[in-house]
């Protein structure tokens, strides 16, 4: 419990039991302003506690667990990696991306043929010599082999279809009026599990597939794609981004250009005309930070983003018009903002909003006042040093003696 108005600690409490916290705050009866978090325990304690108090939510809390909910629903739903319209053309990029093996430049090289490239203009593209060209257009459309997926992408294609297969088996359960617990002893499933699959919007395809953790490469991966686009060999790529700072080794390049390729390929043959991706990391950034501010992001991707998926652009802005609320300290625009982000129909969004419904007058409050839980945030770090002082070899009475003490002799506040 910290002083709204001198800022000191005036006391803790080991326990986050509503009736003991009730306990300890009657402790207190002259209290008349409570800035707390969303927690029902505080909520119920203090209600009980001091009916006719003030009760404010704290307003970092309000905004964290909204871009948590908004983060959340686009892990759920989008891709590692979203597909949207080429914002930008490079023939060079395409041709990269269009010929991942022997099969495929066969037919690049047919279709820029048809398209009215001359034969020096295609081996510039593809950075073979001419010769090379000229023998790849003399093969029949009718006798160039089929092109086969790797063994990444059959053991991708599998996945998806047993993934797809468990949808329908408990969708089918289901329909047929077995209850979820019972599809679950029946499939081997868990509830949480068959519930998502019950969703609309399950999809069989992982959203974490091709997601990369941080590398050695990561910061390194767009010189190497626009350099290998150029033609040049994986050996002298790695001698460039090794001046760099890089220490990783050739093979890597090779592994990481193969599945780029492999990736690219795979979402080009359910859209029309050229793609390009985006990092959901940096989607997910936009719920923090200015578009000017986060790295990888055009104005124009954004766009692109935003007119293929709607839904997006929806709940940027309503997560907006929830800080405008805030900070503008307009609490009478709350319960249109709950409204309309009802409508959104999304479950994460919605158990936010729950959350304001239940505790409705202290958000108010909250965006209100000027109170906060800035100087409760604060003294925890202060219980912490402390803590570190004495090594841990502290009981909580002798850690609360030593607190007050510090607080009431040296005022470190």
């Amino acid at each position: 419990m910290v002083d709204l108005e001198t800022h000191r600690i005036i006391d803790i409490i080991n326990s986050r039991e509503t009736k003991q916290v009730e306990e300890w705050l009657k402790s207190y009866p002259n209290l008349q302003i409570i800035s707390r978090d969303g927690a029902q325990t505080y909520s119920s304690a203090s209600f009980k506690a001091h009916p006719n108090a003030v009760q404010i939510s704290d307003r970092f809390h309000l905004l964290k667990n909204l871009s948590d909910a908004v983060e959340k629903y686009m892990y759920r739903l989008f891709p590692s990696r979203l597909v949207i319209p080429v914002t930008s053309q490079n023939p060079h990029m395409q041709a990269l991306y269009d010929t991942r093996n022997r099969v495929e430049r066969i037919c690049f090289a047919h279709k820029k043929r048809q398209e009215g490239y001359s034969i020096n203009d295609i081996a510039l593209l593809l950075h073979a010599a001419t010769t090379t060209i000229q023998r790849y257009l003399a093969i029949p459309d009718d006798e160039i082999p089929e092109g086969k997926e790797n063994v990444r992408e059959r053991q991708h294609i599998q996945q998806m279809m047993n993934k797809q297969a468990a949808i329908d088996e408990v969708r089918t359960l289901y329909s047929h009026g077995h209850a979820i617990d019972e599809i679950s002893r029946l499939t081997g499933h868990a509830t949480l599990t068959i519930k998502n699959y019950l969703k609309d919007n399950c999809s069989a395809n992982n959203g974490r597939y091709d997601h990369r953790m941080p590398g050695k490469l990561a910061a390194y991966e767009q010189d190497v794609i626009e350099m290998r686009a150029q033609g040049i060999t994986y050996k002298k790529i790695h001698e460039n981004i090794c001046n760099k700072g890089y220490s990783g080794t050739v093979a890597s390049l090779r592994v990481f250009m193969q599945k780029e390729r492999t990736h690219q390929k795979s979402i080009s043959k359910n859209e029309r005309g050229p793609v390009e991706y985006i990092p959901r990391k940096c989607l997910c950034q936009l719920i923090y930070r200015e578009l000017e501010n986060v790295h990888g992001l055009t104005q124009k991707q954004y766009e692109a983003t935003i007119k293929k998926y709607p839904n997006l652009g929806e709940i940027y802005s309503k997560l907006r018009e929830f800080h405008r609320i805030v900070f503008s300290k307009q609490s009478a625009k709350l319960d249109s903002w709950i409204m309309e982000a009802e409508q959104l129909q999304i479950d994460e969004l919605n158990t936010y909003i729950n959350g304001l419904k239940n505790d409705l007058i202290a958000v108010k409050n909250g965006i209100d006042f000027k109170y906060s839980n800035g100087l409760a945030e604060g003294s925890v770090n202060k219980i912490k040093l402390t803590k570190r002082i004495m090594y841990g070899r502290n009981s909580f009475m002798l850690l609360k003696a030593k607190l007050l003490l510090n607080e009431y002799f040296y005022q470190i506040n």
